[in-house]
């Protein structure tokens, strides 16, 4: 029989690729990079002992440390705070808005509530400035037990770390949605040969072979297992004989190996450890002051400190975190309380009132409306710092302890409305459900009505949600006419959405209908709810726009409503301006929108806002400054999860005209779209694929993708009216006159009731296709003089285009030559690649070569630094680019010598030089468009 042992320290055993990955991750961090990194593996399998062995690897660095704790999660931010105590006094450092939002995140300062966005580059901007003078590794275990507010903002710091020397690693058991798109190590057991050194190493008896082979294959190679087991086995096991072996039993799993440990120590040990396992902090005179309220001492540490749980230190610390968990879920209810209640009594309610209200509430037994209402305040302070999750978790244990069943259902539905708010969908249907439970006014009953159909919109955009809203409006109308108002719109926004995927009653006339019917009371005449008729008068019965609702719109100030409200009107209003053609209208609506947005770091909102800024900016031919809002909205998305149909990218591909690209995406979003049930989405892949085929020529089909995008008029009507234009075009490029003449006079409908020179003018091109002789020559020379005096350059140039191709067709050759050199400089200015390669080939067939200004080459700049080029050339410092962009000052700051050294200059003085603008000026605030002059009628015959 062969044994061995002898407990001779080996340190970690194996892990060679680990370590060298981590070595590698470290060599970055002192090459100027930035890197973030998943230890990813089951409890005991050593990714603490890696973090560990990483920081004692790196004295060259500084190295901050946090940890999740399970009994925390409910703390918003308490995990961030760990991380960034040191470095406060850094804080001077960081820019204005993020600072603030820092100080109002950590309680330092009272301010707004500080969007998440804004927290997390303040953290990405104060990590920075830690890793001015010498790298900086950020080392966070366990980030499984982080609250959830620390973990949306880590998980988003470390997707848009950069040029800043910082590392941030991360242990954790499962990967969670944060950190899905981080690179990963997964940390396994150790292999057969590794796993018994290690055993080996722990052992302090001789073992028999059969007993040790035991271990190994039922730890499967689990090094806390194979550490901690045999200070569990007794040396008669261990040492083996006969039938010996069979008799040894190894845990399933390290806690309860653990617990097995807990169990066996005398309770006054048991419960000084459950006291420091419900006082995360580890701060030890709170510990010992709630350990003496208990009737405990130091004495009664001895035993778990023998037994391996715990060390000896100042500072209560224990062996694994498995330990805390162990005995904490070891423990009984009555325990628990009993721990918590001491560490409640001892916690200061002036310096730390939420923990104190935290422990209160897991110390009660039954309902007490004290401690509800302490509760109650502290869920106030979390949503002023941002915390939603955590005050949805302080009112649903609020309204558990109410003992009034009216203040129940107010907490709870408190409670319901703070859950949706924080993305937690699932809970927030149960604690509706304790909200239900009691007694219900009218305003409880619509409230509560209003959260149901909200939680349907947010699961969903399917037909069903328009009629919770309206039903939910309806009877908020005689308790909150204000919310009722913004029901009644947001039922509006949701048939828009669904579009063509709309139910009965789900669509946008039946909705318009009942929000036309019901949302005015009979002496309501305030802006907001003029301008709600409005809104729903625009719509379209039978495709007229309503006279009094563009003149609600023209007429629109600020509705009086809260900031939320506000921004809420512009998403919609901004819609109907661009489907009654009103451009200038559209640009102010959705730039307030934008600077609503970004001033109040109102993010979830502020990725709409970018949609639509970017669909305008398309549209005006502002392909660079489109590009800069999608990479904007893109990172937006990154920031805060989740999905949004991406109408600019799709539509940006198409107008570049890259049809492998645009087709793509175009295929990817129609499908993504049809799954969720959101029309709207698909309509405008549609319209982009339209967009893309007529430029490239693919004509029918451009007609059929334009007509699929047309046949649906109870959605979005700018979009339709877009995509009736593009039908026109293709059906007549293709031959179907019969399908060109029904889109015009489907266009029409709208461009006659608007009266704006970018309707007319859309209008009299259509017109033009249709019309030959001296007729198609005043319609093409009328919609090329009202475009020239909008700002929809794309329009402008497709007339020159439309117009040149007809003179050549009419063998006016020196006539086309203008107006198609004046399409492909458009075109080619503002990146329309397949377009201006469209007017190119018909100068060529005109006998002229088409000049190739390049007015979007940036000199091999990459996407990123062209952006952050352009953004210096504007005046923007490297700390609003930062901003601008989700990426630090410092990221900033390196890839500016990048774009420097590529461009062959020496400051962002010589940028304006360097870099091309587009033909019209600053992308910021374009003028009208040039016109070029066109010639009298029929000036020579030329020859095609």
């Amino acid at each position: 029989m062969s044994v061995s042992g002898g407990g001779r320290p080996v340190g970690l055993v194996g892990r060679g690729s680990e370590r060298a990955a981590l070595a590698r991750l470290a060599d970055g961090l002192r090459g100027g990079e930035s890197r973030a990194l998943v230890l990813a593996g089951e409890p005991g399998t050593g990714k603490t002992a890696l973090l560990e062995d990483l920081a004692d690897r790196v004295p060259d660095c500084r190295v901050l440390r946090a940890s999740g704790v399970q009994s925390e999660m409910e703390l918003a931010f308490a995990g961030l705070h760990q991380l960034c105590a040191p470095l406060l006094d850094l804080l001077p450092a960081v820019p204005a808005p993020q600072a603030a939002a820092l100080r109002t995140t950590f309680g330092l300062s009272a301010g707004p509530v500080p969007d998440k966005l804004l927290v997390g580059l303040g953290v990405l901007s104060l990590l920075a400035e830690a890793a001015a003078d010498r790298p900086l590794l950020c080392l966070v275990d366990d980030e499984q037990w982080l609250d959830r507010a620390s973990a949306q903002a880590l998980g988003f710091v470390a997707r848009r770390l950069g040029a800043e020397s910082v590392g941030l690693v991360f242990g954790a058991r499962t990967v969670s949605d944060e950190l899905q798109r981080l690179p990963r190590l997964t940390v396994e057991g150790l292999g057969t040969e590794e796993a018994r050194a290690l055993l080996d190493s722990a052992l302090t008896v001789t073992v028999d072979q059969r007993v040790r082979d035991q271990i190994v294959a039922e730890t499967h190679g689990n090094p806390l297992a194979l550490v901690e087991i045999p200070r569990d086995l007794a040396a008669a096991h261990l040492a083996g004989g006969f039938g010996l072996a069979d008799a040894v039993t190894v845990p399933k799993s390290a806690e309860d190996m653990f617990r097995r440990r807990i169990e066996a120590l005398p309770v006054d040990s048991r419960l000084l450890l459950l006291v420091a396992a419900a006082e995360p902090t580890g701060d030890p005179v709170l510990l010992w002051r709630g350990a003496q309220r208990l009737g405990l001492s130091v004495l009664d540490a001895g035993p778990a400190v023998r037994a391996g749980l715990m060390e000896p230190r100042a500072r209560v610390r224990f062996r694994h975190p498995l330990v805390r968990s162990a005995v904490y879920r070891t423990a009984t209810a009555a325990q628990r309380r009993l721990a918590h209640g001491a560490l409640a009594a001892v916690t200061d309610p002036a310096a730390d009132p939420d923990r104190r209200a935290w422990h209160r509430a897991q110390a009660a037994a039954h309902a007490d409306e004290a401690v509800a209402e302490d509760l109650e305040r502290s869920a106030g302070r979390a949503q002023a710092r941002g915390g939603l999750a955590a005050a949805a978790a302080f009112l649903q244990r609020a309204a558990l302890l109410t003992p009034d069943p009216a203040r129940r259902t107010r907490r709870a539905l408190a409670a319901a409305r703070a859950k949706l708010s924080a993305g937690e969908f699932d809970t927030a249907q149960e604690v509706l459900a304790l909200a239900e439970a009691g007694p219900l006014g009218e305003g409880e009953r619509a409230r509560i009505a209003l959260v149901r159909a909200q939680l349907a919109f947010a699961a969903s955009r399917g037909s069903e949600v328009p009629p919770l809203l309206l039903r939910a409006a309806g009877r908020l109308e005689p308790v909150d006419a204000a919310l009722a108002r913004l029901t009644y719109l947001d039922a509006i926004r949701a048939a828009v959405y669904v579009g063509r995927f709309a139910g009965p009653g789900a669509d946008l006339p039946s909705v318009a209908d009942a929000v036309e019917s019901a949302a005015l009371a009979p002496d309501a005449s305030g802006e907001a709810d003029r301008l709600l008729d409005g809104l729903a008068a625009g719509f379209p019965r039978a495709g007229l726009p309503v006279p009094r609702f563009i003149t609600a719109l023209r007429g629109l100030g600020n509705p009086g409503e809260t900031l939320e409200g506000e921004m809420r009107w512009l998403s919609m209003t901004g819609f109907a301006a661009s489907g009654v053609w009103d451009y200038d209208r559209w640009e102010t609506l959705i730039g307030r929108y934008v600077r609503l947005c970004r001033q109040h770091g109102a993010l979830t909102e502020l990725r709409l806002a970018l949609t639509a800024r970017s669909i305008q900016l398309l549209v005006a031919g502002e392909l660079a400054a489109a590009g800069s809002a999608v990479a904007e909205l893109q990172a937006a998305v990154g920031a805060t999860g989740g999905t949004l149909a991406p109408y600019g990218a799709v539509g940006l591909a198409a107008f570049r005209g890259n049809e492998t690209a645009a087709s793509a995406l175009i295929d990817t979003a129609v499908k993504d779209a049809e799954r969720r049930g959101e029309g709207l989405a698909v309509t405008a892949a549609e319209w982009a694929g339209a967009v893309l085929g007529n430029g490239l020529g693919h004509y029918r089909g451009a007609l059929a993708a334009a007509q699929r995008a047309g046949a649906y008029p109870h959605e979005d009507l700018g979009l339709r009216n877009w995509a009736l234009a593009e039908m026109v075009e293709a059906a007549v490029r293709s031959g179907d006159r019969g399908a060109a003449t029904i889109a015009c006079r489907l266009l029409a409908e709208t461009t006659r009731g608007s009266g704006t020179e970018w309707a007319s003018g859309v209008q009299a091109r259509c017109g033009a296709l249709l019309a030959s002789g001296g007729r198609a020559d005043d319609l093409y020379r009328e919609s090329i003089a009202r475009l020239g005096r909008t700002r929809v350059r794309t329009e402008l140039a497709r007339a020159h285009l439309l117009y040149g191709e007809w003179l050549r067709r009419e063998r006016r050759r020196a006539d086309a030559r203008t107006q198609l050199r004046a399409a492909h400089d458009l075109f080619d200015a503002m990146g329309m690649a397949a377009f201006a390669e469209r007017a190119g080939r018909e100068l060529w067939a005109t006998g002229q070569t088409p000049r190739r200004h390049g007015g979007d080459s940036t000199g091999g700049l990459t996407a990123q630094e062209t952006q952050i080029a352009k953004l210096a050339r504007e005046g923007l410092t490297n700390p609003e680019i930062g901003t601008r962009l989700y990426i630090s000052a410092r990221t900033v700051e390196y890839h500016l010598s990048k774009v420097f050294t590529k461009l062959g200059i020496t400051s962002r003085t010589q940028l304006d030089r360097v870099l091309p603008r587009p033909a019209t000026g600053p992308q910021s605030d374009p003028p009208r468009c040039p016109v070029v002059p066109v010639v009298a009628r029929g000036t020579g015959p030329g020859t095609p």
